[in-house]
């Protein structure tokens, strides 16, 4: 029995390792270039000329090294998997190190995953960050707190990547959970992980009489590109073609509030806000680039050449497009509808181990 183990772990630590061998040596190359390009051009920029344009190449700076760094993680877990499948061979070792290296093959599985998914990312806004934000569907304690819970998968899956998802704005609700929240993704390929993600996540409570009705509730999540060289800043919109105004939003503390802004696109109907800044104007301006960031997706969605061609009548609303459900009783399941991928534990995925599910989106966009 112990044989047949040792057989089995063995072979999956060689398939890793061959695995990895066959483009790392390539891929670390070509990322080596990309980095030392990037160092380059950080030496030749002047940072105090331009400094939106410096944080975009600092920023590009520190994704490529990240990426460097990640590859040559990977070799070293290679030559590690190896080494001890060598020992193995002399007869020299125990289940305990063989476990050591299967762990190590795992590793490297993980990282050769995550390089082979980012690289079908080639979506024209898949390079730019995320805003991803959270709504609760009903002004209801069972939908807020769904809509906390979310919070809290997204900043764990970012967690799990090496970045931080910063809270930007949250509603919160007297009696608990949230209303609404925005996070703010600061890293390149942000997006084009995240895209798939917008829509209505379901949480779906059955009970053991069959005759009683499913308990649900739902928060929807909306994902908008954040540009690091301001693509969108430069995209012009007739300013009699928005409504701006200041809501009363129940923010974490009233100056928040007072500072809160929501521009209304009137041709679509799309409307954005920001709360998050430290003055009027500056949300005012964030605002105003994740409405020109929305449009942008909402009319390469559309295959328009134009904002001004979008069809207002065919604009998906988040509520309408179903993207994954959560089922906690009778039975624990996370049913993605948009791929079909199912994961039995529930929990692993609430504490943001989504990357399975998102890979599965890529992956479907690829292939479509």
């Amino acid at each position: 029995m112990i044989e047949t183990s040792l057989f089995s772990l063995k072979r999956k630590i060689e398939d890793a390792v061959l695995r990895a061998e066959t483009f790392t040596s390539t891929a670390l190359e070509i990322e080596e270039a990309t980095r030392i390009k990037q160092e380059e051009m950080v030496r030749d920029f002047d940072m105090w000329d331009d400094p939106a344009k410096s944080n975009d190449v600092l920023v590009k700076l520190a994704n490529s090294a990240k990426v460097v760094d990640s590859l040559k993680d990977m070799k070293y877990k290679v030559e590690e998997a190896k080494l001890i499948n060598q020992l193995a061979e002399m007869n020299a070792i125990d289940y305990g190190l063989y476990k050591q290296a299967y762990e190590a093959s795992l590793g490297v599985s993980d990282i050769l995953d995550q390089y082979e998914i980012s690289k079908l990312l080639k979506g024209p806004f898949d390079m730019a960050g995320a805003c991803l934000v959270i709504k609760a569907s009903l002004d209801d304690i069972h939908p807020k707190l769904w809509a906390e819970q979310l919070l809290s998968m997204y900043l764990g899956w970012a967690k799990r990547q090496g970045y931080e998802g910063r809270i930007v704005d949250k509603c919160l609700s007297k009696n608990g959970g949230i209303s609404s929240a925005t996070i703010e993704f600061e890293f390149e390929c942000a997006y084009g992980y995240l895209s798939g993600e917008k829509g209505a996540h379901n949480l779906i409570r059955g009970f053991s009489n069959e005759s009683s009705p499913l308990e649900a509730c739902s928060a929807t999540v909306d994902v908008i590109p954040m540009f690091f060289e301001n693509n969108a800043c430069d995209l012009e919109i007739n300013s009699e073609d928005l409504i701006i105004s200041s809501p009363s939003v129940q923010g974490e503390n009233k100056r928040q509030t007072d500072l809160s802004v929501c521009i209304q696109h009137l041709p679509t109907g799309i409307s954005v806000q920001s709360s998050g800044e430290r003055s009027h104007f500056a949300n005012k301006m964030k605002a105003l680039n994740r409405l020109k960031a929305k449009l942008l997706v909402i009319a390469r969605e559309q295959e328009v050449a134009s904002i001004k061609s979008i069809q207002k009548d065919n604009i998906v609303n988040p509520w309408q497009e179903e993207t994954r459900r959560y089922v906690f009783h009778p039975y624990k399941l996370v049913h993605d509808v948009k791929t079909g991928i199912e994961m039995p534990d529930l929990k692993y995925v609430l504490e943001g181990n989504i990357g399975n599910l998102i890979a599965a989106h890529i992956n479907s966009r690829a292939m479509s």
